[in-house]
């Protein structure tokens, strides 16, 4: 906890910080100022759970500061302390809940038990508060979802949800909803989005503006802004760069602002032009935020793209090894979806989920050993967050499928079934030589003598390179925790796995992630 002494004596402050055993206390930083304008603008600043105040100071007195600093901190806990018996001040400091007030000369075991009995009080305090806190929140949650439903049964239940909350909801109500779209919930680090909310609704304080949200499916956050006076195209403006600003730095997202609606009975409708600006953000990059104010830029193709089969296109360039026919295949895919408001995100999935197999199917044609299977492939499908990420990620597949088809002789038909019979098995820690060589129906003695022979490698050598090779590849991504990875790879030991890392790279993982990902 951090404590505030207020007072205009500097022989006091000194004495006081230099004479208590502060750990004992548990203050973990004291602070100080000396009149009561200063210690005004180190509370804002530093935020303290107790100030130890003096009553009389030039410029503001201990009641004037702490009245104003009631409403911005209203769990902070004050002392009070004076040389005076003055009445009036005591009313005052009794009216402002001071868990006490000591009259100078004081004792240090006097002013100990009245930082103990502080500290007691600001903890009931905060308690009190985040049960209110939660149960607000709450109710505001069940409000929200009451909006993303068509007005009609459900108005008695708004109404008496927002009369719990105190909110003004009816016909001369402006709203706007955004919708977000994030994997943040699955990563343990990112700050609670409650604690957002409440800077959110400080923010919105200054346009008169009041906000609910709502968490949807563990993906989406929903906030619901309204005001009975329609927010200007700037204000809207300035809301939309503050909620990607704090969406930026904590990782990636989509997000779309739906137009604003006037009356309860319409607000519904900011939901689902929401709903529908986030369906297309798929084919934008990541950290777009869509409104309908935006022109629509969409290229206008009538080809039917699913029915010509791009896919079977595709197949035969990559059985012909023409790489340029496959890539201008890509590119035109490319041209076609991306920002593109007029398709939905499932059927251009299905598609790639084609192109992706065409590349395995192709795989096993040429003899190349690669990584992919239908539970990979669609892993890495869902792992895109938007479709330039996952056109990407089909671009870098093909260039490696012609790389290895150029540079690869024609290998052993063995040495390949091995190969490829790892690249399918490597997450498994139980990957062993002999499932390998029951896979290949050869003994394990021969496998091994064999695969040395063709390769220059051991198996153990090859199955440790190709784990930490993926190992590297994952580490560039920094939504992949470390330990996942590890799994990931087939080491369950995520010690082992480091020192094993440190051993083949030279590097940690978290120092390759660092040094890749700046």
């Amino acid at each position: 906890m951090k404590l505030l002494i207020v007072d205009d004596e500097e022989l006091t402050r000194t004495g006081v910080i230099t004479s208590l055993d502060w750990v004992s206390l548990g203050i973990d930083e004291v602070l100080q100022a000396d009149d009561g304008v200063h210690g005004l603008e180190t509370a804002r600043l530093y935020k303290p759970e107790i100030i130890l105040c003096d009553v009389r100071m030039p410029r503001m007195d201990g009641i004037s500061m702490l009245e104003r600093l009631e409403k911005i901190l209203p769990d902070t806990v004050p002392i009070f302390m004076s040389g005076y018996s003055d009445k009036e001040y005591l009313k005052a400091a009794i009216k402002l809940k001071a868990v006490n007030y000591i009259e100078k000369p004081f004792s240090i075991s006097e002013i100990e038990t009245a930082i103990r009995e502080a500290r007691e009080l600001y903890t009931q305090k905060v308690h009190s508060r985040r049960g209110e806190t939660l149960h607000s929140m709450e109710t505001a949650s069940r409000l929200a979802l009451q909006l993303t439903l068509p007005y009609g049964s459900n108005s008695q239940i708004i109404e008496q949800l927002s009369s719990e909350l105190g909110l003004t909801m009816n016909a001369s109500t402006y709203f706007t909803s955004f919708i977000v779209k994030t994997d943040l919930f699955l990563d343990a680090s990112i700050p609670s989005m409650t604690d957002f909310y409440q800077e959110f609704l400080d923010f919105l304080e200054s346009f008169h503006m009041k906000c609910i949200y709502l968490e949807k499916k563990m993906q989406y956050l929903v906030y619901f802004l309204f005001s009975q006076n329609g927010p200007t195209s700037r204000q809207l403006q300035s809301v939309n760069t503050y909620l990607c600003s704090h969406f930026a730095e904590i990782g990636h997202y989509s997000m779309a602002c739906g137009d604003t609606v006037y009356g309860l009975s319409k607000a519904y409708q900011t939901y689902t032009s929401a709903v529908i600006l986030l369906q297309s953000s798929y084919f934008f990059p990541e950290n777009t935020l869509l409104t309908s104010a935006q022109p629509d830029e969409s290229p206008d193709i009538q080809s039917n793209i699913f029915s010509d089969s791009p896919a079977a296109a595709f197949a035969d360039a990559l059985s012909r090894l023409d790489q340029t026919s496959a890539e201008n295949i890509l590119q035109k895919l490319y041209t076609t979806f991306y920002k593109n408001h007029r398709f939905l995100q499932n059927p251009v999935k299905d598609l790639y989920y084609k192109l992706f197999l065409c590349l395995e199917d192709a795989r096993h044609q040429q003899k190349i050993a690669g990584s992919g299977n239908i539970e990979s492939i669609a892993e890495t499908i869902d792992d895109c967050f938007t479709f330039p990420e996952l056109h990407q990620t089909l671009i870098n597949k093909t260039k490696e499928y012609f790389s290895k088809a150029e540079n690869t002789s024609q290998e052993n038909p063995t040495i390949f079934l091995i190969k490829d019979y790892i690249s399918k098995n490597y997450m498994n820690e139980t990957l062993s030589v002999k499932d390998i060589s029951s896979h290949v129906f050869l003994s394990t003695s021969y496998v091994c003598t064999f695969f040395k022979s063709e390769t220059g490698q051991t198996l153990n050598q090859y199955i440790t390179e190709y784990r930490m090779e993926k190992a590297k590849q994952l580490l560039k991504d920094a939504r992949f925790k470390i330990t996942d990875i590890s799994s990931r790879v087939g080491y369950s030991d995520g010690n082992y796995f480091g020192k094993s890392f440190k051993k083949y790279s030279g590097l940690s993982p978290s120092e390759y992630r660092e040094r890749n990902l700046q």
